[in-house]
């Protein structure tokens, strides 16, 4: 069960990445007294004959010794969780499991006291001595089925980020040869005529490569933007008047950041499979826009109904850059296309908040 840090994450996933959620995070804990006390009402439903009357007092006492309980392990936890991630699974459930038994084992003295104190209860009334073994019990069952499934559901997790960067690195390998023959061809044939343009198809060439080999995690906005420039350079020079692209941009912020290769691909199918198809080529559009929540990016270029594409792999890039933005936002990030007439539009919306600053790029 022992987990080794991946060399390619950063500090900060790693610290995040445990089997236990972090009990240092406010929303966590409310999750956790939520249960807790669906818990209760749960156990004292499970010990009732009858519901008229509903022991209200037996809820209240079961609610209060439960919420400790669960208020203790969540501070525990907190304070723990940064040596627990060192040591082997096995061992951190083993502690856990340990630290939550003795925590109730001591509730169940503490409360049994209280009762006592305030006369709530009377000496011999119960018998401490199998209600500290049944709650002891209940507690380990408990607990141990809430550790299992935290363990498997990060077993599950990781194989999910495991599928997710084959998928990754598959697209990332999706460098077509063709692509490089051609950029090579256009080199070769500029290093005689124009030895200072064939340079900058090189330096462009270079950072595509080099971005594809390191697109993992987050890069800036104008990061990605001067990479697909880099792409469009070399396209523009082997297809000539064929293409045409257009940035258009509005209230676009100096620190956004997305996902790395995320915005590049979809320019390489809007080539490949719009403007490619054309003998007489086409316009690629790309608009990009802030709202203060979100990132909105539109690519629009030429659509042919009736011709079909002799590349392969345009459905497999969307849907590689769809799973990635849900990994890396959830739910809230969006991908969709729509062909409408001569014209196939991408949208891809990437949920970004940010302050007041404002920036326009050209």
């Amino acid at each position: 069960m022992q987990k080794t840090p991946s060399a390619t994450q950063t500090p900060q996933q790693q610290v995040d990445d445990f089997f236990l959620p972090d009990f240092c995070n406010m929303k966590a804990v409310l999750v956790l007294l939520v249960v807790t006390e669906l818990l209760a009402i749960f156990l004292m439903l499970a010990d009732l004959e009858v519901l008229i009357p509903f022991p209200w007092a037996d809820l209240g006492l079961k609610s209060f010794l439960l919420a400790w309980v669960a208020m203790s392990i969540a501070v525990l936890m907190c304070w723990l969780r940064p040596h627990l991630q060192k040591i082997k699974r096995s061992y951190a459930a083993f502690i856990i499991l340990f630290l939550f038994v003795m925590l109730v084992a001591f509730f169940t003295f503490a409360a049994e006291g209280i009762l006592l104190f305030l006369h709530i209860r009377q000496q011999g009334d119960v018998n401490l001595a199998v209600v500290l073994v049944r709650n002891v019990l209940m507690s380990g069952i408990i607990g141990g089925l809430v550790l299992r499934y935290f363990y498997l559901q990060e077993l599950l997790l990781q194989r999910q980020r495991t599928e997710l960067t084959a998928r990754v690195q598959a697209l990332q390998a999706r460098i077509r040869p063709h692509f490089l023959f051609n950029s090579m061809n256009i080199i070769a044939s500029l290093i005689m005529v124009d030895p200072e343009k064939a340079e900058h198809v090189v330096e462009d060439l270079s950072a595509l490569f080099r971005a594809s080999l390191k697109a993992e995690g987050e890069v800036a906005l104008s990061d990605e933007i001067s990479l697909c420039n880099s792409y469009l350079n070399i396209e523009k020079l082997r297809l000539g008047k064929r293409l045409d692209f257009e940035w258009r941009f509005d209230n676009l912020r100096s620190d956004l950041r997305i996902p790395a290769l995320t915005l590049q691909p979809l320019l390489e199918n809007a080539i490949y499979h719009g403007v490619e198809l054309s003998d007489e080529g086409g316009k690629v559009t790309i608009l990009l826009s802030w709202t203060g929540q979100e990132l909105n990016i539109i690519i629009t270029n030429p659509f042919h109904e009736h011709k079909k594409s002799h590349h392969k792999g345009n459905n497999m890039a969307v849907d590689n850059i769809r799973e990635r933005l849900q990994a890396h936002y959830g739910e809230k990030a969006k991908l969709k296309t729509q062909a409408a007439g001569q014209l196939f539009t991408t949208h891809i919306s990437y949920p970004l908040a940010y302050g007041e600053e404002y920036i326009h790029l050209s």
